[in-house]
């Protein structure tokens, strides 16, 4: 297993990252296998362990802090926030109010007095982005955390979280955990260059494209019951023009794969840790033998001409579909943003009330 320093934190940490974000109901509530796949990955040379409050609403942090029980010392353990917990509004987002109670919750289910990294998993647009790094830098202060990163944040609000840590005296985001596959390329544009900038590390997700990548989904046989077509659907619907697409782009790639001597999906994992601002590449295996599959991919390097190869048939900076983008600004989703009716109708309503004064003011003037 290849080590690799987590941007300038100094930290040191596998090129592959295991997520547990498939551990709890959500994928696999087994905990004797899942300790299992925590004590391989180990024995394989991962000390890179990654989860959420929100897998499987806290179970994953449960499960895993088990798992690694009288191993903590040895391994960097990250965790994220910010997505609902719950129908409440208040458990949720970067502010400080729930990081701070959140943070607690995070380090009893992982039975850890301290987290080595805690990340914001999604933006929240709602919270000033001074009032969560003034939350997140009182925990490094108190040793909950060790340092704090991003995930899944556009470039303009990594800048601005960077600009804003400086101007007021803040820790700062060490980290950005952004989705990165073939499929997925978008974050080479921006993300990933701003990323080297600020000498981030960048700690990818979803390099199999949602399984896309795996090889499961071809032309005429589509797997039957997967895991994540019960719980995503919408993600294998095969009569959708982008979907389609990606069908004919698997064929292409293994291809290449195949010249290359090596299966699609060890091809996918080494084409995200070939990028020079990548760090670790996170797998997230439900199954024990998923976990076997993934692991002997970890020495696979690919050479330029393969490399080369994946260009031509996905263009860089570029997401196949939608589905891959990772992040949705509001101002996208919510057509609300994007209207200008209820300005118009404050203007107009501000507009009247000064009318009316100077109107009052005009009749007084004549009295």
């Amino acid at each position: 297993m290849e080590y690799r320093i987590l941007g300038g934190t100094g930290v040191t940490v596998s090129k592959f990252c295991f997520g547990a974000g498939m551990f709890g109901y959500f994928g696999n509530s087994d905990e004797a296998e899942c300790a299992r796949m925590v004590d391989r990955s180990i024995d394989a040379g991962i000390n890179y362990f990654d989860t959420s409050d929100v897998y499987s609403h806290g179970e994953s942090e449960t499960i895993l802090g088990k798992a690694l029980k009288g191993k903590r010392d040895d391994i960097v353990l990250a965790t994220k926030f910010a997505l609902p917990m719950d129908q409440n509004p208040n458990h949720a987002g970067a502010s400080r109010r729930w990081i701070m109670k959140e943070v607690e919750a995070s380090l009893k289910r992982l039975g850890t007095d301290y987290i080595d990294l805690y990340q914001v998993h999604r933006p929240d647009v709602t919270t000033n982005i001074d009032e969560t790094l003034g939350a997140l830098s009182d925990l490094v202060r108190q040793g909950k955390i060790r340092m704090f990163g991003s995930s899944t944040f556009p470039a303009e609000q990594i800048v601005e979280a960077q600009w804003c840590s400086e101007r007021r005296g803040r820790e700062r985001f060490w980290t950005e955990q952004p989705p990165y596959s073939i499929f997925a390329r978008r974050i080479e544009a921006d993300i990933l260059p701003t990323c080297q900038r600020y000498d981030m590390g960048v700690v990818v997700w979803s390099p199999l494209s949602q399984g896309w990548l795996t090889g499961k989904w071809r032309h005429g046989q589509k797997p039957n019951d997967t895991q994540r077509q019960n719980l995503q659907p919408h993600l294998y619907e095969m009569d959708r023009p982008d979907n389609q697409r990606k069908l004919d782009l698997v064929d292409q790639l293994d291809a290449v794969a195949n010249e290359a001597g090596i299966s699609l999906m060890h091809m996918a994992l080494a084409f995200v840790c070939a990028h020079p601002a990548v760090t670790s590449a996170i797998i997230g295996p439900r199954t024990f033998e998923q976990l076997e599959g993934l692991l002997e991919g970890a020495d696979v390097e690919l050479d330029e001409a393969t490399l080369d190869a994946i260009d031509e048939i996905v263009t860089p900076g570029t997401n196949v579909s939608h589905d891959d983008d990772g992040y949705v600004a509001p101002e996208i989703d919510d057509k609300t943003l994007r209207r200008r009716a209820a300005d118009r109708q404050k203007h107009n309503a501000a507009r009247e009330i000064l009318d009316n004064i100077e109107a009052y003011r005009e009749e007084k003037g004549k009295s």
